[in-house]
């Protein structure tokens, strides 16, 4: 009898410690997010990892953050952190490769790319403009660099919206004013490059209001306007019902991020972030590091704001489509635009 209790608790034992190891460990639970918190995350672990991160993005509908890894132990340290991890094949190197041989052999006018983490590819699109011609060029170096990119037909034509906000106009067009922002305690605002490209006096309600301060493009598209006549020049964007938005901080776009954006044309409309560091070849000039949205916008919107709360994001370039049948739409991101010009938002 004593010989058969050992045995049992022999064999009781083996079958409770094979049942313990046989237990898979249970990976920690994603971190619920707002859109800016993913941002701060995204920033950190982009640091961290280094070269194992291959680009974030934030899951609107779960509200998590989801980062593109190259390892399982990089996948284990985005868990740890909160985030949702996925293994991919292209690394951001890779990508950014991509990038460099498109900008070589395929500047056409009419074409942009951005990288887009949900694919883990570079999204290459053409406009309506490019020819048959130039998409067979297109397409021959888009299929060169494999499944590191795809290519794209959009309708409608990228090009500058000449013609935040409240309309700002001088000889020549119109625009819409992006952010209003203080230098040395002065008050000035923000609009795009194109627009102070092409216009160096600005009024509003008939009343001269401005005059070019600082202007870049292409390359960048942003431009600084100082004012010259007394008027409040308050931190809002005008939302078009009657309200305004206040806006004290600026910060950087998130892929999937929900934004909304105000102009003179359009008014107000919402979407979401698709694409970051976006290049567009516009007719006039090629413009980088872009925000890539599908939010849409028309002649007259440009330089209106991009904000997302009351967070300012970025200021409207150009695009392709209307407010009626959609399209896409590039902003340049105001934290660039408010280094180089040593503003801030106020």
């Amino acid at each position: 009898m004593a010989g058969a209790g050992v045995a049992a608790l022999l064999v009781a034992g083996f079958t409770f410690q094979n049942a313990n190891a046989s237990e898979p460990a249970k990976a920690p639970e994603a971190r619920t997010l707002s859109s800016a918190a993913a941002g701060k995350l995204a920033s950190t672990l982009m640091r961290d990892l280094g070269a194992d991160a291959a680009g974030t993005y934030y899951d609107a509908t779960t509200k998590n953050l989801v980062v593109n890894v190259l390892d399982p132990s990089a996948a284990e340290t985005v868990e740890r952190a909160g985030a949702k991890a996925r293994v991919v094949r292209n690394s951001l190197a890779e990508l950014t490769g991509a990038r460099t041989t498109l900008e070589k052999d395929a500047a056409i006018p009419g074409t942009s790319w951005a990288t887009d983490p949900v694919t883990n590819k570079v999204v290459v699109t053409a406009d309506s403009t490019v020819s048959g011609a130039e998409w067979n060029k297109l397409s021959k170096v888009v299929d060169g660099l494999g499944e590191k990119a795809e290519l794209k037909r959009s309708e409608g034509e990228f090009k500058p919206f000449v013609a935040g906000g409240d309309a700002i106009t001088g000889s020549g067009g119109r625009c819409s004013l992006g952010f209003n922002v203080v230098k040395g305690g002065q008050p000035y605002f923000l609009t795009a490059g194109h627009c102070t490209e092409a216009i160096s006096t600005w009024s509003a309600g008939g009343t001269v209001i401005g005059q070019n301060e600082q202007s870049s493009f292409p390359g960048n598209d942003f431009g600084l306007v100082r004012y010259t006549a007394s008027v409040d020049h308050p931190s809002v964007v005008n939302l078009y019902n009657g309200s305004t938005q206040t806006i004290t901080r600026a910060g950087d776009a998130t892929v999937g991020e929900r934004v909304t954006r105000s102009g003179s044309t359009s008014q107000v409309h919402s979407g979401t972030v698709t694409g970051l560091n976006a290049t567009v070849n516009y007719a006039e000039g090629t413009v980088s590091g872009l925000i890539q949205t599908d939010v849409c916008a028309e002649p007259g919107d440009s330089g209106g704001s991009l904000f997302d709360g009351d967070t300012a994001i970025g200021l409207t370039s150009g695009g392709s489509g209307d407010c009626t049948s959609g399209g896409v739409t590039f902003f340049q991101p105001v934290t660039e635009a408010l280094s180089a010009t040593g503003t801030q938002i106020g």
